[in-house]
């Protein structure tokens, strides 16, 4: 619970290695959380070479800490596995599809969540690259990835070289419905958001930003429409590409 309530995302690390068995324990603490059918469509690919790191440091946007975190692990989506054990035994897969992108993503991301509280657990720092699905296709050539794979997020992991204040987080009041949803009017969503809006933090984002309101940053400048509708396209061009949108 400790390392639950006090994750924070790690952007500067010490260049110090991280022990095998360290490593051994995250990626097997990983294998172990819940996936579909118990068939693991998912699978983990551990960077550590810097010259790899410099392609993939590259396609997350020159974002420092793919370079400085002795660690980048990559979790896909993979049916290629279970698709080949199959065929192996004489059976027809079927999970060329939409559905089971969705599946296997469900278990990379859950396999992800357990390698970054057995990493914290051991004194490392974590943060997830957002930029992998941006950046799916440029990922699928620097590692290789087959069809059938396809990159959905990846994180680095090293010893921290900053400490910095837990991030806010919207009240459990506002995340969370009992027995059915329950929409918010207006005024849920102004209690909801009112802390948040009325950090520090916030306001100086408003100011840097020049933005009418702090949702203004993100419909403004960090997701916006045109961006959104154009990486939609280029994933969906990855996923066909990559066979999971077969019928």
């Amino acid at each position: 619970m400790k390392t639950i309530f006090n994750h924070r995302s790690i952007r500067k690390f010490k260049n110090n290695p991280i022990n095998t068995n360290v490593l051994n324990k995250i990626l097997e603490a990983s294998t172990r959380a819940s996936n579909t059918g118990n068939m693991q469509v998912y699978s983990i690919i551990v960077t550590r070479s810097p010259e790899i790191k410099e392609q993939l440091w590259q396609a997350h946007f020159k974002q420092n800490m793919v370079i400085e975190a002795p660690i980048h692990l990559t979790f896909c989506a993979d049916i290629n596995r279970f698709n080949k054990w199959c065929e192996t035994n004489n059976a027809k897969p079927g999970y060329d599809n939409f559905l089971w992108f969705y599946n296997a993503t469900i278990d990379a991301i859950l396999a992800s969540q357990n390698a970054c509280l057995e990493a914290e657990y051991n004194n490392l720092g974590v943060c997830y690259l957002g930029t992998t699905t941006y950046m799916a296709e440029k990922i699928i050539d620097i590692l290789n990835l087959p069809q059938g794979v396809i990159p959905v997020t990846s994180v680095v992991i090293g010893y921290p070289d900053e400490e910095p204040e837990l991030t806010d987080r919207l009240p459990v009041d506002g995340i969370v419905h009992y027995e059915k949803y329950k929409d918010y009017n207006t005024h849920d969503i102004k209690n909801i958001y009112l802390e948040k809006e009325a950090l520090e933090q916030t306001k100086k984002l408003v100011l840097d930003n020049e933005t009418e309101t702090f949702a203004h940053v993100f419909t403004d400048k960090r997701y916006k429409k045109e961006d959104n509708i154009h990486f939609s396209n280029e994933f969906l061009k990855v996923l066909k590409k990559q066979g999971f949108m077969n019928q």
